[in-house]
């Protein structure tokens, strides 16, 4: 058991790549605060997974819930060793489109809202070595054009992690990113329904974004989760690691299959 004991926080833990974690964590010995809006989806979590769980409903563009989610994890098990900040609006927007309104909402709960929760829990995380894994995305380098706002929040978290690694290693307290590509979750595979493809989509993604035939599973970003959760990866920190199937950094795409 690789978190035997540990007490983590999960965010957006009731579906998709939060859920493949708290299951995954559980599953590796830990107590696990499941965060998220949706409570029907949040106590079929709960009780598939037991009293290894709570379950904490709140929304992270509210600047109190931080507070009240560290209270939660508190309540349930009396301390804190790990925050995953997982939870995220994905939706789209570019130049044109992106209001105010929306620009502030996607920041609120995908900057703002880890950066509180790190804060409310940073005392437990000192006093217990802790650490946190934030979950982003490699829309974080420049992004699609479609995905500004979205972009732009997780460029934000990113940079968030590393200074916040650099700021702490004294504290002894580990901040770690994981950059993550497509990931074929329920959500993802309504959200392009949505926008208009079919329902075999996920059979037909280009060689270009699946060089492997297929698309990433929640369940392999859960297992790398486990790594930089658990005390194997100590004492690193400020790592911020690329969950994709190809070079994200200087990518020049296999050009065969056009010709």
């Amino acid at each position: 058991m690789r978190l035997k004991d540990k007490v983590i926080i999960v965010t957006g833990g009731t579906s998709g790549i939060g859920q493949a974690i708290a299951e995954r964590c559980v599953a590796e010995g830990a107590r696990v605060l499941v965060h998220g809006i949706a409570r029907e989806d949040g106590q079929a979590v709960v009780k598939r997974l037991g009293a290894a769980t709570a379950l904490h409903l709140d929304d992270l563009a509210d600047p109190a819930s931080a507070g009240r989610i560290v209270a939660a994890a508190l309540a349930a098990f009396g301390r804190i060793d790990a925050v995953v900040n997982n939870a995220a609006i994905v939706a789209r927007s570019n130049l044109a489109s992106t209001s105010a309104e929306f620009f502030d909402r996607m920041m609120a709960v995908n900057a703002r809202g880890p950066f509180l929760l790190i804060q409310a829990a940073f005392p437990q995380l000192k006093a217990n070595e802790g650490c946190v894994l934030n979950i982003g995305s490699i829309n974080a380098h420049s992004g699609q054009a479609n995905l500004l706002a979205y972009s732009v929040s997780k460029g934000a978290m990113q940079t968030m992690s590393r200074n916040l690694a650099n700021a702490h290693c004294k504290d002894r307290v580990r901040v770690n990113h994981l950059n993550v590509g497509w990931v074929l979750t329920d959500r993802e595979y309504a959200h392009q329904i949505e926008h208009g493809m079919a329902a075999d989509w996920p059979e037909r993604v280009p060689a270009e974004f699946a060089p492997s035939g297929r698309l990433m599973k929640p369940e392999e970003i859960a297992a790398a989760a486990v790594y930089w959760l658990g005390d194997e990866s100590r004492p690193v920190s400020g790592a911020v690691v690329e969950l994709e199937q190809y070079s994200v950094i200087g990518r020049n795409p296999d050009k065969t299959a056009a010709k």
